[in-house]
């Protein structure tokens, strides 16, 4: 089991899980809305019994994570977000680590990447480039695509801020049903994360970073070098993997092949668009199957990743697909997870490389 540790950064007192050995090539593994670390529980055994460590802090507004001061910002902004995690690695002595990250987790590994790439040794992203483009906000999405934003809308009202404060666990539990397009809602899994909503911040964090991100709401003042910095969409420039889900439940895979042009390091790979129930192991072994279980899928997903040698891999130029250079006739193979918790594995074959 993880051990949960703290750690005080400039305005924050971090709560994070700390497994596998001190000394081992450090992961960071980033949550999303509405989770938690415990999106990583099938993933840090398989980084640690490669000799990772893995740390996986609360962000702020979640679980046991606290601020110092009743005068800070509750920000949820992207500026905030990627200087915590940039902050926790200072914190811990860390020089430089592997960032994985979906959603406001991707969000801090993007941000860290982009500004300061000495920092990262590689990062895994879910739904490509994770930097709101705050200025081009307004423009209006397609209206399939402001249906499946209709949450961050609802934020933006004082009957938004009402409804999470009064229900952030029933509108937690919503998106997650929404969110689960190709497996059933698990309730167990969701009772393991509902603790962390109860933060004393969580509401008023994620009110900011909804109504912010749209540039509905002021941004926290220290925070403003950094995001106008991030305004200028800047790119990522260290070895990347891009992984995009058939089953995204807010973003469909179509949407990150556009950001090709912000991935100018040496490795930008994109997940296949297999359906989620499927992982495509090596097509010399046998062709796809169903897998039979979720653990199933992320053990399959692993096996073929550990057998990859990634820098050989480069992106189609569309973005859209991934092509395996081999080397010894290294077949390509592809694997596809519905939401955030599986991908991740991806990290383990690219790490261990």
């Amino acid at each position: 089991m993880a051990i949960v540790k703290y750690i005080r950064t400039s305005v924050l007192d971090i709560a994070y899980e700390d497994s596998g050995p001190a000394d081992g090539p450090p992961v960071f593994l980033m949550h999303g809305f509405p989770y938690d670390p415990r999106s990583y529980d099938g993933v840090v055994p398989l980084l640690t019994a490669k000799g990772c460590r893995t740390i996986a802090p609360y962000l702020r507004g979640y679980g046991p994570t606290r601020f110092f001061s009743t005068d800070t910002l509750r920000s949820g902004e992207q500026a905030a977000l990627g200087n915590d995690l940039k902050e926790l690695m200072d914190a811990l002595g860390i020089d430089r680590a592997y960032l994985c990250g979906y959603d406001w987790g991707g969000r801090a590994c993007c941000v860290v990447s982009a500004l300061w790439p000495e920092r990262v040794r590689g990062l895994v992203t879910g739904a490509g480039y994770n930097v709101h483009d705050v200025a081009g906000s307004v423009k209006p999405a397609d209206p399939a695509q402001e249906h499946r934003a209709w949450y961050q809308y609802y934020f933006h009202t004082e009957r938004g801020r009402a409804g999470l404060t009064q229900n952030r666990r029933g509108i937690a539990v919503l998106l997650w049903q929404l969110w689960s397009l190709e497996r059933p809602f698990d309730e167990a899994e969701f009772a393991r994360s509902a603790p962390s909503f109860d933060n004393p911040d969580f509401v008023e964090v994620v009110i900011h970073s909804y109504r912010v991100r749209y540039g509905y709401a002021p941004g926290d003042p220290s925070l403003v070098e950094i995001e106008q910095r991030l305004a200028a969409q800047p790119p990522i420039t260290v070895p990347a993997i891009n992984l995009h889900g058939s089953g995204d439940g807010i973003a469909p895979p179509d949407s990150s092949i556009g950001h090709a042009h912000r991935f100018t390091g040496r490795i930008s790979v994109a997940s296949s668009r297999a359906p989620a129930t499927t992982c495509r192991r090596t097509p010399r072994a046998r062709p796809p199957r169903p897998c039979s279980s979720w653990s199933e899928l992320r053990r399959d997903c692993a096996k073929v990743l550990l057998l990859r040698n990634l820098p050989n891999r480069e992106t189609h130029p569309s973005f859209g697909s991934v092509v395996n250079k081999p080397k010894g006739g290294d077949p390509v193979s592809h694997c596809q997870s519905p939401r955030e918790a599986s991908w991740i594995v991806a990290a383990l074959g690219w790490i261990v490389a």
